[in-house]
């Protein structure tokens, strides 16, 4: 699929309905422009069967309560429209993004318990995230922004308005030529790259920051899983930045990352190691069962 994201041929699911993409909009006053009350998902298909399609959905809705809005539309609802968008978009390996948001309606402040709740879904062709970082293994800056701290922020939804540090984190790892950023948390731990979350191997085990402060990834409870099922020893902890010397392998994991192996993080290298490599085969292994 060419073009910018706002002028493509294919059609979107828009509250209910498929409307042509390029007609797919929203009116400038929408409260999630202005305000962020917007929350997402973001997935992918391959061979035409979405990977754990439904705990995304179930997520989409766990996120929205945690903004303090309710999506008009099911879970199962939104598992049909899932399949809608593939089937009319002609799509097997894809990635599908649902979103909910405020839309426009009666209030235009931060309060909007009056405006409609709207939800979409589109879906699009899209490579390897990180490019050939999957074989080479992705260079990282690191963040000057920091996750804040649980009390802050809904941490546990995935809400757009949490992104906007790493939107900036990770343009100015690109400006220094690296894939993206890693960042710390509010206590000056470890915590995760700008949209994927962070595994370091040490001596044959484990190491991955305990996500008591961002998001707990699907894709992170997924490869816990391969690796515990390996009888791999699984650390979740705080992790100090001065522990990154000490670490010999390290891969990020997301939706969109899948398992993306890191060849440096700032000062620190790391090898593409054979615990790497079979994670990264292993998931992909099972997201094409």
């Amino acid at each position: 699929m060419a073009g910018t994201y706002d002028d493509r041929d294919g059609t979107i699911w828009m509250d209910g309905r498929m409307v042509d993409w390029r007609d797919a909009n929203v009116h400038i006053l929408t409260h999630a422009l202005h305000y962020a009350s917007s929350v997402f998902e973001g997935e992918r298909a391959y061979g035409g069967n979405i990977f754990l399609s439904r705990k995304h959905s179930e997520r989409l809705h766990a996120s929205a309560k945690s903004m303090d809005f309710e999506i008009p539309f099911t879970v199962d609802e939104i598992e049909a429209a899932k399949q809608q968008v593939l089937a009319a978009n002609g799509l097997s390996d894809a990635y599908i993004r649902a979103v909910a948001w405020r839309g426009a309606g009666p209030d235009m402040g931060v309060a909007s318990q009056r405006n409609p709740v709207r939800l979409a879904i589109a879906a699009w062709e899209w490579g390897s995230y990180y490019g050939d970082a999957k074989m080479k293994g992705a260079r990282l800056d690191i963040a000057k922004w920091k996750r804040p701290a649980p009390e802050t922020a809904p941490y546990t939804a995935k809400a757009a308005g949490l992104y906007m540090i790493c939107t900036m984190s990770k343009h100015a790892a690109e400006a220094k030529g690296c894939s993206d950023a890693m960042m710390f948390d509010y206590r000056g731990y470890v915590a995760e790259a700008t949209g994927a979350n962070i595994f370091f191997v040490k001596d044959g085990e484990v190491h991955t920051p305990k996500p008591d402060c961002f998001l707990n990834g699907l894709t992170r409870q997924t490869v816990i899983g391969l690796l515990q099922d390996r009888q791999v020893k699984v650390n979740e902890r705080h992790i100090m930045p001065e522990e990154l010397e000490g670490f010999q392998q390290c891969w990020l994991t997301g939706s969109a990352a899948e398992v993306t192996p890191v060849g440096q993080i700032g000062d620190y290298n790391f090898e593409v190691g054979a615990l790497t490599r079979d994670m990264s085969q292993a998931y992909e292994a099972l997201v094409r069962a």
